[in-house]
């Protein structure tokens, strides 16, 4: 059971990734993951756990590390936690510092001498000392404090040792100066790190802000305002112009526009008039409709749309995890470092031990991870977030990374590739078509819908309707078996079909009392995308289409999509050996829509189901087209890959700025003022280099 825990104000990098860490180790937690955009903890649950107990402990880990962090569950009232001496006075304990620092260089020590100067005089360097360091003292503080509950807690390495540890090495050797600017800038950089990290949040959140605060309910006659989670199935509300959809539901008064780009990230209105179903998230442009609601709030799509997008962060993409686990060793192995090159300088240059001790504290200042451990999962997150911007939906992170490494892409043909809204071309006989309406009127599959929509003859009581994916339907009529389906589906019921030569289209053959009595034509039209789409991946992927159609339309579609690979009168079971079968080593990804997809999608390495597939299919896939735009899945490409790119780029930009610095540092080349920009000012640039993801438009743009 995942529950969000909010964390506000959680901005700490490393403490984030320690969070995570501790918390999944409690003995009532299977996983733990935190969303940077939401500052939420999405916390796994084993059945068996107290949750005020949870809470309490989890709230617990996260005071250890932090300070002034209201944590709270998602769905209760924020509490008030009193906050820390050392954040509310911050500023004014960095001024009072800035003052002692000022005044003992320039004033006090001058001053001093000038009135005793009759009597005795003030030891210059004894007082410029105490005052640098007590200054020192007044601006490390807030880190020293942290520090110490650190260590009571066990938590020794972090970047605050870091940075204490190399401007107390610095104070020791007497570089006064550059120790307090290094603390100075390093608070500076924090701050403006911080915001970064803010913006960064605020952008992304700014994508995919779909909430919905309330639902206007007509109740007598009257508008009442309520929450969207106290609204039920049935009710009706009104949606006025400009007001978002808070439930899905069926139109029932009046006719309007819908702008659906927040949902599916394409552009054009659409028109939905009395009987149309919509749904929650889209926004009304036009008049007045009056909507019966068919789902509750947290069973709508809008609903489903945000828990997606939240949870997207529980599963990590291997960069990711790579950076948590490199974080988690690189401290100790940093101060490890230094203290050889402090080692080293004692054996070999004794007489310039000071120089050593400065270039390990500069080593140490320049070492902080934050960089990398702030804006690999900020470009994952910003990347699922334009992906949800444009109406494509990861699950996760995971996902993002291995759709770049696809090299097989296998596509279902009904409702992927074709509209799926089929239409009855041909019937052999009035009494075939009669039969089938008879039982097809209990199923909700397109060529069900399509024979039902063309009948119109009468129809007979139907009973004990069963069906079989990927086979047909059976059911009784006066106690007489009626089966309507595939070929294989009569056969294997000892029941022969007709050799006689069909047209090409789908067909649906009909039997009564095991006798065949005729069949049914059905035609679907391949979608306008489709085949520029699908030529376009054959360029660059291995492009096959699996399909349960018989022989002669999955021919035919193949053709018009260039001639690629096909596979026809494929069982749901059958689908998936074959996939298996032509699958290689590398990463493969199926795109499909109904319940007999559901097996491959959960089979294939990255599962594609689109917006009007099974609740089923898209209950088990990795990514979601909303719109039903198979052009989209280009696309969701093309982000993955921008995302990655980024990725890598402060990956390796973070890394070699540090490496130069430190071996800079290392053979005494380094100033340690200067070590603070490979420090926060890497962490901001890689920060904001993250956004990028956001604004790059080139990928984004359909093609005419």
């Amino acid at each position: 059971m995942i529950r969000k825990i909010e964390m506000k104000n959680l901005t700490c990098s490393n403490c984030i990734a320690k969070v995570e860490r501790r918390t999944s180790r409690l003995p009532y937690v299977n996983s733990a993951s935190f969303n940077y955009a939401k500052q939420i903890l999405l916390v796994d649950f084993k059945e068996d756990y107290d949750e005020n107990i949870a809470l309490k402990e989890i709230k617990g880990i996260v005071d250890i590390l932090e300070d002034n962090i209201i944590t709270h569950y998602y769905e209760q009232k924020i509490e008030v936690k009193k906050t820390n001496f050392f954040k509310e006075y911050k500023f004014v304990l960095f001024g009072v510092a800035l003052i002692l620092y000022t005044f003992s260089a320039y004033t006090i020590v001058p001053s001093i001498n000038n009135v005793f100067r009759t009597t005795f005089e003030v030891p210059t360097d004894i007082l410029k000392d105490i005052l640098y360091w007590v200054g020192y003292v007044f601006l490390i503080s807030k880190l020293l404090w942290i520090q110490i509950r650190g260590i009571k807690n066990f938590n020794i390495f972090n970047e605050n040792t870091l940075m204490i540890i190399a401007t107390f090495a610095a104070m020791w050797i007497g570089k006064y100066e550059e120790s307090v600017a290094v603390v100075i800038l390093y608070s500076l950089g924090e701050y403006l790190q911080n915001r970064a990290v803010q913006k960064s949040k605020n952008e992304i959140s700014s994508l995919i802000d779909l909430k919905v605060d309330y639902a206007n309910v007509l109740i007598d006659g009257k508008i009442v305002i309520k929450d969207p989670d106290q609204v039920k199935v049935g009710d009706v509300i009104v949606v006025k112009n400009g007001e978002r959809i808070p439930m899905d539901g069926k139109v029932i008064l009046g006719s309007t526009s819908l702008n659906t780009s927040e949902l599916t990230g394409e552009s054009k209105l659409k028109t939905v008039n009395i009987d149309d179903d919509v749904l929650s998230g889209n926004i009304n442009v036009g008049d007045v409709i009056h909507i019966k609601v068919s789902q509750e709030y947290e069973n709508s799509t809008l609903a489903k749309i945000i828990d997606l997008i939240e949870n997207a962060t529980n599963k990590k993409s291997k960069r990711e995890m790579f950076i948590t686990k490199f974080a988690k060793i690189y401290t100790p192995i940093v101060v490890g470092l230094a203290a050889l090159l402090v080692v080293y300088g004692l054996i070999w240059h004794i007489d310039n031990i000071d120089d050593y001790i400065y270039r390990a504290a500069i080593f140490l200042v320049i070492s902080c991870p934050c960089s990398l451990v702030l804006s690999v999962p900020l470009s994952y997150y910003a990347g699922i977030g334009t992906a949800a911007k444009n109406g494509i939906l990861f699950k996760g992170s995971t996902y993002l990374h291995s759709i770049t490494e696809v090299e097989l892409i296998a596509l279902d043909k009904t409702g992927t590739l074709t509209h799926g809204d089929f239409f009855v071309k041909e019937f052999s006989n009035m009494q075939t078509l009669m039969l089938a309406a008879s039982i097809e009127k209990f199923s909700n599959h397109p060529i069900a819908k399509a024979i039902l929509d063309h009948n119109n003859y009468p129809i007979y009581k139907a009973s004990n309707v069963k069906e079989i994916p990927g086979y047909g339907i059976s059911g009784e009529i006066d106690g007489k078996i009626v089966l309507a389906g595939s070929r294989k589906f009569l056969e294997s019921n000892n029941i022969k079909v007709s050799d006689e030569k069909l047209p090409i289209g789908s067909y649906t053959f009909v039997s009564l009392d095991n006798e065949y009595v005729g069949y049914i034509i059905v035609k679907d039209e391949l979608k306008e995308t489709s085949m520029e789409t699908v030529r376009d991946f054959t360029k660059e992927y291995d492009t096959v289409m699996l399909t349960g159609d018989n022989e002669i339309s999955a021919r035919d579609i193949a053709l018009q999509l260039g001639g690629i690979e096909y596979y026809s009168e494929l069982l749901p079971e059958e689908k998936l050996s074959k996939f298996n079968d032509i699958r290689t080593n590398s990463v493969s990804l199926f795109v499909g829509d109904g319940i007999n997809d559901a097996p491959l999608l959960k089979n294939a390495d990255i599962g594609v189901s689109l917006g009007s597939a099974t609740d089923l299919a898209i209950e088990v896939s990795d990514v979601i087209i909303i719109n039903n735009d198979i052009r989209l899945l280009d696309k969701a490409i093309k982000i993955a890959k921008k995302t990655r790119s980024i990725s890598a780029e402060n990956i390796i930009f973070s890394l070699v700025v540090k490496i130069i610095f430190l071996i800079m540092s290392t053979i005494g080349l380094m100033w340690m003022w200067l070590s603070i920009f490979a420090d926060v000012g890497v962490a901001i640039i890689c920060v904001l280099n993250a956004l990028r993801i956001i604004y790059q438009k080139k990928y984004l743009k359909d093609k005419d």
